[in-house]
């Protein structure tokens, strides 16, 4: 099926076979990357260069792919420098030979790749229901992963102004990349494009102008760009089918509930003022509306103040952003009526704004997440003290686990934030079984948008989660304990999804905070915070 016809199936479409979301052009790939590559002529050298051309293979691509053929090469000529390097042009294949699978797809003898199962996991490395321990050991198995093989080293590559092997991985890249197709191939296709941002900065405008490009645009928008009503739609759909945030709203939800109820048996009536620094859009808080009518008899329903921090508020981030026209205060103001709660919704353009709108004896809640993970140090530093000044009862904080696990190189930082979107592609094509659909899309072009910032500034930045948590401690607070009930709702919720999902409690070598892994890779975490020398102590129930 070409890519043209699968952009005009529908959204809710079910019932497809895998046959129906991969891309003909990229059959030839099997799962176990058992490629034949004598007939692939993307690349034509000269006996002189042929010696160093394989010696880049052998050292970059997987084991199963590190030989190209003799008979495959001819004559190129290329030069470093000012001047271009000229390769042969990239093609397609679409031979019926490399169409050939280990493995049919069921149901009627799909054509384009590996068979997937519920999870979006070949045949070959199926797993049980619950997600296997096997199947996550094999989702590690670097030789399955190989668009990480070819990105990396191309991103060594260019940092290192090697110019020849920078411009034959880029035309490997090119002639496998889809954003559209299984996971690798789409991973491929995001980190040639943030690739292509990386370039003129790591080796000057006048080298980048020397070296081919292949065509890396998504086609489609980014959370920005997006129609608002696609865009209420993807928030919601992805919540449904995947933990990737549900799961940490579920644990703020949780504990701003309790923070609410045991502020409200101190003084009554009270005021819940939530300060909104996320990228939820407005999708978490009806759970938690609902929850706080849910009060002990003979007590009334906290009234709510719900301030939402724009964009603007904190460093620009993914899925922060929203298309122009959209607006959640209507549905959100509307729901509330409906259950009889007391609630008001007031825009924050900036955190500067926040202390003129704050009232005497209210509550005061910030949840801040998923908003500081690709800020810089000085950055982070700014946002947590502005908080601090706020005086809150309560922060939760959820950021992805991501950084941290670098050198502090920019080709090592790429790679750390290479593998987490590897993880965001692998769960979701998981979440939507496989299915290419609209939603899925608009969710993984703003994913995206993480590797191109990585891109553009380079070397780390903020640091990882550890820097992280040693911050919001310099700026005054101390972690507090989840609530015994707050983490038995994570538990049930997380359960609703697919069994490649696991919750990691707290621990001595972890402190309070609770994880979130896929196949046993690190996604997020999510802690809970107070001021360190705050006038009144809560009362943390099963803590």
């Amino acid at each position: 099926m070409s890519n043209e016809r699968r952009d005009q199936e529908p959204a809710a479409a079910t019932g497809s076979s895998a046959s129906d979301w991969l891309d003909e052009s990229i059959a030839f790939l099997a799962a176990d990357l058992d490629l034949g590559l004598d007939a692939y002529g993307w690349l034509q050298a000269s006996a002189a260069e042929q010696q160093g051309i394989d010696s880049m293979v052998a050292e970059t691509l997987p084991p199963q792919v590190s030989t190209l053929p003799q008979s495959s090469l001819g004559p190129v000529s290329t030069s470093v420098g000012s001047s271009p390097v000229e390769f042969g042009q990239p093609r397609k294949l679409k031979s019926p030979q490399h169409s050939r699978q280990r493995c049919p797809v069921g149901g009627g003898g799909g054509r384009g790749g590996p068979e997937l199962d519920k999870g979006g996991t070949s045949c070959n490395q199926k797993p049980s229901k619950k997600g296997s321990a096997k199947a996550g050991a094999a989702t590690l198995n670097r030789d399955a992963r190989w668009a990480e093989q070819l990105l990396n080293p191309c991103a060594v590559a260019i940092e290192s102004g090697n110019l020849p092997r920078a411009q034959h991985l880029l035309y490997v890249l090119g002639e496998l990349a889809s954003f559209s197709g299984e996971q690798n191939h789409r991973l491929a296709a995001h980190g040639l494009r943030a690739l292509a941002l990386r370039l003129p900065a790591a080796v000057g405008q006048a080298a980048a102008a020397t070296i081919k490009m292949p065509s890396c645009e998504c086609p489609t928008p980014v959370f920005s760009g997006v129609d608002p009503r696609l865009f209420r739609a993807s928030l919601i759909r992805f919540n449904e089918v995947s933990p990737w945030f549900a799961v940490p709203n579920a644990l703020a939800n949780g504990s701003i509930a309790l923070a609410a109820s045991t502020r409200g048996a101190v003084t009554r009536p009270h005021q819940i003022h939530v300060v909104d620094i996320g990228v939820s859009h407005g999708v978490q808080w009806p759970t938690l509306l609902e929850a706080l009518t849910r009060v002990p008899r003979g007590s009334t329903p906290p009234s709510v103040r719900l301030t939402v921090a724009g964009p603007a508020a904190t460093p620009a981030v993914p899925f922060s952003a929203s298309p122009p026209g959209y607006d959640c205060s209507p549905q959100l103001l509307r729901y509330a009526k409906t259950i009889n709660l007391d609630l008001a919704i007031v825009q924050a353009p900036s955190l500067d704004t926040l202390h003129g709108i704050l009232t005497p004896g209210e509550t005061v809640i910030v949840c801040l997440q998923f908003r500081l993970g690709h800020a810089i140090a000085e950055e982070q530093v700014a946002v947590l003290r502005n908080i601090r000044s706020l005086n809150p009862e309560l922060v939760v904080l959820a950021e992805l686990d991501c950084g941290g696990r670098s050198d502090g190189s920019a080709a090592s930082e790429f790679a750390a934030r290479l593998e987490h979107l590897w993880t965001f592609l692998d769960s979701t094509a998981a979440a939507f079984k496989g299915r290419d659909a609209d939603e899925r899309r608009v969710m993984e072009a703003e994913a995206g948008t993480a590797l191109a910032a990585t891109a553009r500034r380079g070397a780390t930045v903020g640091g990882g989660r550890e820097a992280l948590l040693a911050r919001l401690a310099a700026a005054g607070f101390e972690e507090a304990a989840f609530g015994a009930e707050a983490l038995e709702t994570a538990k049930a919720l997380l359960r609703k999804y697919d069994g490649g999902w696991e919750l990691v409690p707290p621990s001595p070598s972890s402190g309070a905070a609770v994880g979130l892994r896929w196949k046993r890779q690190p996604v997020s975490f999510c802690s809970m915070w107070r001021p360190a020398q705050a006038s009144t102590e809560l009362t943390w129930r099963g803590a």
